[in-house]
């Protein structure tokens, strides 16, 4: 099948159809513009029934045993499996990745299903003791019932299904809004999995659309009990503050800007491979990406050089060319906002090691050292390929820097001594650091969100449980209790 033709609808109560709004959403391929898809924008009519129909449907998948939802999602799996070229495909069209990175993207989607296969079965109620003679306390976990899933464009197959798949194995329903970039693979190319799959209608629903449509409909909306948004922290606070005004519970994966610290006993070598692959995967679009890499001094001039031979080495093209390592951002806005951006931080002062050109959506590889230490580019996250070398004197002063913050997402210590490392580790403030490795790490059953502006809550494993069900407490009392009055 063509993706980009059979796919570019709507899916809502397990139909595929066009979008009632009087406009279309362009899907476009960011590396040579060209359109692979139309499609006639949701409305937030239509909003409101993928809601209902998710609300109907979740009633009978709550009650459904367990091991019957597993099976829905171990036949997604296979398919995904299948399909994997035809996916990988599409990642390269879409959204301008390369054939590395759409491997690692598919690797990571198998792997976080295959978790959420387990979860379907992992719920457990307790029973607990009581202070009153003859009572039981049992605690049940359910399903919320449905979620709102906002996916981005960045790694869209993947986020997506982080907590579509989990969602659905716990019992709920979903509505799946995809970013307006990216449709298909984020959106429409995962229902039509889960609709092979032999997922009932109606319990996951694509809308594709914009706010400029349908306002805040999709989180106002009264149905869904949490909403899961992964994107800019900007739009991030806007959910939180709707969510909160409506009582919701809110999962936000947001921005970072994470640092890389290569202390003076490092693996410098090591180090350089590390930092240039956590710094230009996917060409830097990546939340944990190592925007600012602090180096101490008494390795600098080495790590320095070499981290820029290495950058300099890197292909940039068309990301279909397996020899491609950098391909084009997502779209004109991105690209010129990171060209300005270095422009700007040049004209500041900065020294650019390596100065990248731009050409359409392509933009090369930038290095730039010497920054003041009230540089606006140190508090802000680089969605582009551009790396900040920050020299530091000693641990204290690679601690302060790394928390010169408003973000707390990721980060990476490379050092010889592992304890050195985890005990810098605990003095960053953010909530992954990863010792002798790159800040772009996520596995499905570790706990994975940020602190401060990088997000609230966790997903993966019990932490994907707790986001996506909720406890009843329903006790029995065996006897008669004694009432006051």
């Amino acid at each position: 099948m063509s993706f980009f033709t059979d796919l570019a609808h709507q899916y809502i109560d397990g139909e595929w159809r066009p979008g009632k709004g009087s406009w279309d959403i362009i899907d476009f391929n960011p590396f040579d513009g060209e359109k692979l898809a139309s499609i006639p924008v949701a409305t937030a009519e239509e909003v409101d029934e993928a809601y209902r129909a998710a609300e109907r449907a979740q009633r009978t998948w709550a009650e459904t045993n367990a091991y019957a939802r597993r099976g829905v999602l171990e036949k997604a799996l296979r398919i995904v499996e299948e399909r994997e070229p035809e996916i990988g495909d599409a990642i390269v069209a879409e959204l301008g990745g390369t054939r590395l990175k759409a491997a690692f993207e598919l690797h990571l989607a198998k792997e976080f299903l295959r978790e959420a296969i387990q979860i379907a079965l992992r719920p457990t109620g307790q029973l607990l003791p009581s202070p009153v003679e003859g009572k039981e306390n049992r605690v049940y976990r359910e399903p919320v019932g449905v979620v709102g899933v906002i996916s981005p464009f960045n790694f869209p197959f993947l986020l997506s299904l982080k907590s579509v798949a989990p969602a659905l194995a716990l019992g709920n329903a979903v509505v799946l809004k995809p970013h307006q970039n990216t449709p298909i693979v984020g959106g429409t190319l995962i229902a039509k999995i889960f609709e092979d799959a032999g997922l009932p209608a109606g319990l996951l629903n694509v809308v594709v659309t914009d706010i400029a449509e349908i306002g805040d409909a999709l989180l106002e909306h009264p149905v869904p009990g949490v909403i899961s948004f992964t994107g800019s922290d900007k739009v991030g606070r806007h959910v939180a503050t709707v969510g909160a005004a409506h009582l919701k519970r809110v999962v936000l994966e947001l921005g970072g800007n994470s640092a890389l610290i290569v202390l003076d006993d490092a693996d410098v070598d090591y180090a350089v491979d590390a930092a240039v692959f956590s710094r230009f995967v996917h060409q830097g679009q990546v939340c944990m990406a190592a925007n600012r890499i602090l180096v101490d001094r008494s390795v600098e001039a080495e790590f320095t050089a070499k981290f820029v031979a290495k950058v300099a080495s890197l292909t940039v093209g068309d990301p279909a060319d397996p020899a491609t390592q950098i391909g084009p951002l997502i779209n004109s806005t991105q690209a010129e906002a990171v060209t300005k951006l270095v422009e700007q931080t040049v004209a500041g002062g900065a020294t650019a090691l390596l100065r990248g050109t731009t050409d359409g959506n392509l933009v090369s590889p930038s290095v730039l050292t010497g920054l003041s230490a009230d540089s606006p580019v140190l508090q802000q996250e680089i969605f582009g390929p551009v790396a900040l070398i920050v020299p530091f004197d000693g641990e204290d002063e690679a601690v302060r820097i790394a928390n010169d913050t408003p973000y707390g997402l990721s980060g990476a210590v490379h050092t010889g001594d592992i304890e050195r490392g985890v005990r810098v580790g605990q003095r960053i403030h953010t909530g992954m650091i990863h010792i002798n490795d790159g800040t772009v790490n996520d596995e499905p059953i570790v706990p994975f969100g940020g602190v401060k502006n990088s997000g609230l809550g966790r997903l993966n494993g019990e932490s994907t449980i707790d986001s996506f069900t909720t406890q009843k407490w329903i006790s029995i009392q065996r006897g008669r209790t004694r009432f006051p009055f």
